[in-house]
């Protein structure tokens, strides 16, 4: 019976968090082996192209989980363009408290370390950037708002930009902010929801 191991998904969730918390450029992989409890051969074994390899496995999981929690979210607001914001809003929000305002972006900070330099790091961050402006631009356009995608990215971007602002501030206040701004918007004629 083959020997299974876990080593290689402790790995990949050690490296996000540390990603997420202090940046790629400060996350060693001693640290990453280290702190995962996964044995430096295995982690050689798994991930042959090093830390790169994580980060790009690590876009790809961050921003599936990403476009899953958008999906969730647009299932919960059928119809509800607002309702949708604020729900988001408010898992980010959440996620904010429930770390402490200690947890950053994955993609935002490997995108702010690696892109544009890295092409194959870029790409996979844009591609997870994309699929989570689709995400609420499809759920916008069927809530009837007149203009999805401009109103997607703008969420998108704020979403992330308040990340920063949270964690600097020790507060999810900006959360609020923002779910009353886009309330306001969705409302207006070029909203429209």
């Amino acid at each position: 019976m083959p020997r299974t191991s876990d080593a290689r998904d402790k790995a990949l969730a050690t490296a996000e968090d540390l990603f997420r918390r202090q940046g790629f450029a400060a996350t060693g992989l001693a640290q990453i082996i280290e702190e995962s409890g996964s044995p430096k051969g295995s982690f050689y074994f798994h991930f042959k192209g090093g830390k790169d390899q994580l980060a790009a496995e690590i876009a790809e999981r961050f921003a599936a989980r990403g476009v899953a929690a958008i999906a969730a979210a647009a299932a919960a607001t059928p119809g509800d363009a607002t309702g949708f914001v604020r729900l988001l809003c408010a898992g980010f929000a959440q996620e904010m408290r429930a770390s402490d305002f200690t947890l950053g972006c994955a993609l935002q900070n490997i995108a702010t370390e690696r892109a544009p330099g890295d092409p194959h790091l870029t790409a996979l961050v844009n591609a997870g950037l994309e699929a989570w402006v689709e995400g609420v631009s499809t759920h916008f356009a069927a809530c009837g708002v007149a203009t999805p995608r401009p109103l997607a990215e703008a969420l998108i971007a704020a979403l992330e930009g308040a990340r920063t602002l949270a964690r600097a501030s020790r507060s999810d206040a900006v959360y609020s902010a923002i779910a009353e701004s886009f309330a306001a918007s969705l409302r207006s004629p070029l909203g429209g929801d």
